[in-house]
Parts: C-alpha cells; sequence; structure tokens
C-alpha cells in the first residue's frame, strides 16, 4: 500500500507516510514521500499527489519523449519485427515533425497539419507515398497515444478525431493470385531452372526456391514461416508452424514466434507437396553435414527475402505469366480452397488468421456459387409452403364428410 502508519500523533491524528511510485520519462523508479496526519488527510493527499504528478508529467513529457518510453516499454509485448517498423516509422515521420512539442500542447489542428505533411511527402522517386504505408504511420502513432491515455499522461487520444487516412479517388484493385493452371506453369519454369542450374554447376542451391514456391501455394504459409521451417517440423505428413524468421533487422535475422497465436498450427501436408518434400530431402541429406536440423528453405541459413523476390520475377518471366507479389501465394492458396467451397473457417486455420473477419473480408467473394444454391434453398420454402395447405385442406375435408 502506498500509505503507511508510523509511529507518531499530532492533535491526537495517527500519523502517515504517503508514498508514491513512479517511472520518470527515462525510465528511472523514482518515490515521492510525504506524511500526513489522519487517515482521511492521508487519502487526501495520496490523491493530490497523483494529480500532480500526472500533470507534472504531461506538462513535460514531449511526442518524442514518448515515443521512446512507448518503444521501450512494448519490448517484451510486441513482436521485435513489428516494434522496429513501428520505431522507424515514428523515427522518420512523426518525431522530427513535432520536434520538441510538449504532450500536453498537443492539438487537433496540429495533428492535422502533421497528416496534410504526411500526404505532401514523395519518394525519392518523387511518388506519394502509398495509400496503406500511410495508414501504417497512422497506426503506429495512434498506438502511441493509446499508450498515453493509458498511462494517463492525457485524458484521451486527439489523433482519433481525424481518422485514418483516406482516398477518395483509389481505385480498389482486385486481389492478385495464381489459378491453379498458372501455378503450374510457374512452378515448371521453377523446376527447369533448378535442373539447368545443377546440370551446369552441379549446385542444389537453386531448387531451395522450387521448394519455396510450392509449400508457399499448397500451405499458404507466410514468408517468414517458410524461412524458418526445419525438417524437425514435420511429422506424420504435417507441417507444424511454430516459429518465424524476421530479416531486416538489427544485428541479422531474428527467429521469432509467428504472428500471433493463432499463426502456431498444424497444417496437413497434400500428395503434390509430399513429393516434392520427400525428393527434396532425399536430395540434400547427400550432402556432408546435412542435418534434420537444417532449414527446409535453404539449408544452414535460410534465403534471403531480396533473393527469393528475384527469383519469383524470373520464374514469372520465363512462364510468361504476370509476377505476383510472395504474399500473393498466400491468397493464391486460399482462393484455390474457396473456388471449391472450403468452409472459411478452416481457411482461416490453415492461413493462422486471428480473427475469422479477415479471412471472410478477404475471400468471401470467391463463394459466389453459394448466392445461387442459398436462393435454391429458400425457393423451396415456397413449396413446401403449397404442399402443407393442400395437406391441412385434405384433413379438413375429410373431418366434414365424417
Amino acid at each position: 500500500m502506498p500509505i503507511y502508519k508510523m509511529d507518531g500523533k499530532k492533535d491526537g491524528l495517527q500519523k502517515y507516510r504517503v508514498r508514491i511510485n513512479y517511472t520518470d520519462n527515462l525510465g528511472a523508479q523514482k518515490q515521492l514521500d510525504r506524511v500526513a496526519y489522519g487517515k482521511d488527510a492521508a487519502k487526501e493527499l495520496e490523491i493530490r499527489l497523483m494529480r500532480d504528478l500526472k500533470e507534472e508529467t504531461g506538462n513535460k513529457i514531449t511526442v518524442a519523449d514518448l515515443c521512446d518510453e512507448y518503444i521501450r516499454v512494448k519490448r517484451n509485448e510486441i513482436r521485435e519485427s513489428t516494434l522496429d517498423k513501428q520505431a522507424k516509422h515514428l523515427n522518420k515521420y512523426v518525431i522530427p515533425f513535432f520536434n520538441a512539442t510538449r504532450l500536453s500542447k498537443l492539438t487537433v489542428p496540429q495533428l492535422q497539419r502533421w497528416k496534410t505533411y504526411i500526404e505532401d511527402l514523395r519518394t525519392t522517386k518523387q511518388e506519394p507515398l502509398s495509400l496503406s504505408y500511410k495508414q501504417k504511420l497512422f497506426s503506429a502513432f495512434r498506438s502511441v497515444l493509446n499508450y498515453a491515455v493509458k498511462m494517463e499522461y492525457i485524458d484521451k487520444n486527439p489523433l482519433s478525431k481525424l481518422g485514418n487516412f483516406k482516398d477518395a479517388n483509389a481505385v480498389k484493385h482486385d486481389m492478385d493470385f495464381y489459378t491453379a493452371d498458372e501455378f503450374l506453369k510457374f512452378i515448371a519454369a521453377a523446376r527447369e531452372q533448378a535442373e539447368q542450374s545443377e546440370q551446369a554447376s552441379g549446385s542444389l542451391y537453386e531448387w531451395n526456391f522450387y521448394v519455396f514456391f510450392n509449400i508457399a501455394f499448397y500451405t499458404g504459409m507466410r514468408k517468414g514461416e517458410i524461412n524458418a521451417l526445419k525438417w524437425t517440423d514435420i511429422s506424420d505428413n504435417t507441417i507444424h508452424v511454430t516459429r518465424s524468421i524476421a530479416q531486416k533487422l538489427k544485428g541479422g535475422d531474428r527467429e521469432t514466434p509467428p504472428k500471433n497465436k493463432s499463426s502456431v498450427r498444424d497444417i496437413q501436408i497434400p500428395l503434390p507437396l509430399k513429393d516434392v518434400l520427400i525428393e527434396h530431402y532425399n536430395r540434400l541429406k547427400m550432402l556432408d553435414g546435412f542435418s534434420d536440423d537444417w532449414r527446409i528453405c535453404g539449408g544452414v541459413k535460410c534465403l534471403r527475402d531480396s533473393t527469393v523476390e528475384k527469383r519469383n520475377q524470373k520464374y514469372a518471366s520465363a512462364a510468361g505469366l504476370k509476377k505476383i507479389r510472395i504474399h500473393d501465394f498466400r491468397h493464391s492458396h486460399a482462393s484455390y480452397l474457396a473456388h471449391y467451397g472450403i468452409n472459411i473457417q478452416e481457411i482461416a486455420r490453415r492461413l493462422g488468421h486471428s480473427d475469422i473477419k479477415m479471412t471472410w473480408n478477404t475471400y468471401s467473394h470467391l463463394y459466389p456459387k453459394e448466392e445461387e444454391r442459398a436462393l435454391t434453398v429458400l425457393n423451396m420454402i415456397g413449396k413446401t409452403k403449397k404442399r402443407y395447405k393442400l395437406r391441412v385442406k385434405n384433413v379438413y375435408t375429410e373431418k366434414q364428410t365424417a
């Protein structure tokens, strides 16, 4: 308790020590100690000290201080790769604009000027920032201000009044994905490249990319999850997704848990992928130093994201196909299953989505046949109703005759 009974009295009132523990803006642990006489006076003092400390903190802390504190506090609460992206957004696009602005002086008009500033920014190619990128900046800043509300530095988040970035003229693009036939053309080109590379140099390296894209299409796993996959993660015809690899972090690659709790999952291996994995395992086990602890795609070290992207472009071009993003192979997996009416909940499970609404919002349009089937089922109600009326009429007629 922050109120402690002490020896001594004054005017017949018990002596109390009121102690407030707090963390300053630099992360140092500090205390406030005051003395009061009487239990009611001690409680009033505690409330006043807490209020004064809150006002003092809010008056002194700057937006930059708040961003630094948020990143420091969230180290053990948010995935390192996610927090690293947020830190980069804040350091590049938030802190420089507000500079030494105190949190207590932050106003809605000033935040609107920040949004306008972001809208006017241009990339090195003199192109405006993409809508999705601006929305990520907004989300990062909003999270920081929500933290300030939670810590009672401010009463409410002023950024919530403005809303995220929007583009009224933005054209919603159709989701990119490969059909099964397109994927077979793509993967045939990848296999041909791997065979040619092995014949020319004796190296098995190119086969890793062939396997990577097979896993991506047949399982819908995320790029980081595929990179982290080891042979020990496969058993009983099942891939156990328990890890991910984050690249582009300071100090090199980092193995982390998957994106969320739902992302820790088991994915049954379809026969085409099973054949690919068996072939790849038999190919690699002949190499010196091979171990089941190797990454399935890459061996001792996982493949580089940039190199996977180059192979993606190369194989698509060789197959005469449009290039899709690496993430779109995940869409391809889900789209194929949705096309054949696989339950949306199973698709969400295979993708490792934490919220089935996300899956439904993304893939619901791929269920056109369900509309027709639903209409057919509803149309049957009318027919059932007519049969019911006829039966009731016959029963009534029989009673009248009797």
